[in-house]
């Protein structure tokens, strides 16, 4: 295959973005490990499963994004691959499909390591990612339920991370809480990045801030449900340290509401996703979850030749 085939298949699955959503599967393993008294070997089976699915499930939502745009890509975007005829539509409708299936079959797989029956969680939550996904890209995308829509992706997605721990190590408001987190998170950068195309309004771009802020708000207090002696004390202060990471192209966007502008703060929180879920896995399992950075360097380098947003 050419390399132009290539970068055409890269841009169409955003290819990037791929590593937050390994993030998402990389914060819940490093808090199953900390609370698990063992981690037993099918554990990590199972977390390197659902890092497969969560990946497959990612990439087939943004082949779809594209199938379910492409007569407005061919009006205001006709460079990107569908409209440029450098993937066909029938091409791009076989991928997606064949993503999720992969997705779907990893997610059946990691319910079978490590325990003596079938666990049926993670093909649970990962066919809820494929009906959440289909709705946002096929429907609710420019509705006002959008951003929820898309954060209930991020939600399901820190879920089926968690559905390889065990109910007894990790109760399930610890679980909605942590998934809450990267999921308002998620709204809020959906709603800031809505009109990111054209001249945004700031007062709209502004309460999207917000959003975020109460997000990073909400993570501050997550470790109030952790035992003292779990993580690390600089827990917020990293947390603080990422919002001033993401929180300044924001600023700079809001102050002047441009393309260029909006896009890079964009770019920036989608991107920050790794970090986000870097600094939340410290709550859990101390300095060592900030390996969850090494998720941004293959990201930063590959966004350089293809676009993220």
């Amino acid at each position: 295959m050419s390399s132009p085939r290539l970068l055409a298949f890269a841009q169409l699955l955003r290819l990037p973005n791929v590593f937050t959503a390994f993030a998402d599967i990389a914060l819940a393993t490093a808090a199953g490990a900390a609370v698990l008294p063992e981690t037993p070997a099918g554990f990590w089976a199972s977390a390197a499963l659902l890092a497969l699915a969560s990946g497959c499930l990612y990439l087939a939502g943004m082949v779809f994004n594209d199938v379910f745009d492409r007569a407005e890509d061919a009006a205001a975007r006709a460079f990107r691959p569908i409209p440029s005829g450098r993937v066909t539509v029938r091409t791009a409708v076989l991928l997606g499909v064949t993503l999720f299936g992969l997705g779907l079959a990893f997610a059946a797989l990691a319910g079978f390591p490590g325990g003596e029956a079938w666990n049926p969680a993670p093909l649970t939550y990962a066919v809820g990612i494929v009906a959440a996904v289909l709705a946002y890209d096929g429907s609710l995308k420019r509705t006002p339920v959008g951003p929820l829509a898309m954060a209930s992706c991020r939600f399901l997605n820190v879920l089926l991370g968690l559905s390889a721990v065990p109910d007894a190590a990790l109760d399930t408001p610890t679980r909605i809480h942590l998934a809450g987190v990267v999921g308002l998170y998620i709204v809020g950068v959906t709603w800031f990045a809505r009109t990111e195309e054209g001249r945004s309004r700031p007062r709209h771009l502004l309460a999207a801030a917000g959003v975020i802020a109460v997000s990073l708000a909400l993570g501050l207090v997550l470790k109030a449900r952790l035992p003292a002696d779990t993580g690390t004390v600089l827990f917020p202060y990293l947390l603080v340290l990422f919002g001033f990471f993401v929180g300044r192209p924001v600023a700079r966007a809001v102050a002047s509401p441009g393309p260029r502008e909006v896009q890079r703060a964009v770019k920036r929180c989608v991107l920050g996703l790794v970090a986000l879920d870097a600094v939340l896995a410290t709550a859990f399992a101390g300095l060592s979850g900030l390996a969850i950075l090494l998720l941004l360097p293959p990201a930063v380098l590959i966004g350089r030749w293809v676009y993220s947003t």
